[in-house]
């Protein structure tokens, strides 16, 4: 066992137990303070229906060079689509979003 394997092992304990506290500290949250649990309800049923326009928008067409990438279905092209669309949509609302606060703090 040299060097490289225990810096692996120690890498991935580490992530274990970053991603074991990421689920369990908003749970946690959430048991303590029910009421946040409508806000975060909220910005999931969000992301669900801009998913799903994103969906709605995002084409099926395939193409033979995509093959090699490991696209082979219309399914697979269409959610690469809606996710790509669903990017761009986040994309420009974060982008008005800090538009919006720094032209509010100029005016305060």
């Amino acid at each position: 066992m040299n060097e490289i394997d225990i810096g692996l092992y120690i890498a991935y304990f580490l992530f274990f137990l970053a991603s074991g506290a990421a689920i369990f500290f908003p749970l946690f949250s959430l048991v303590k303070h029910p009421k946040s649990l409508g806000k975060s309800g909220l910005g999931v049923g969000a992301l669900i229906v801009l998913f799903g326009i994103s969906y709605a928008l995002s084409g099926s067409e395939l193409n033979p060079k995509w093959a090699g990438l490991g696209v082979t279905t219309e399914f697979n092209s269409k959610m690469i689509g809606a996710g790509l669309t669903m990017f761009y949509f986040i994309l420009i609302i974060a982008i008005i979003v800090m538009i919006y606060s720094a032209i509010s703090k100029a005016f305060k």
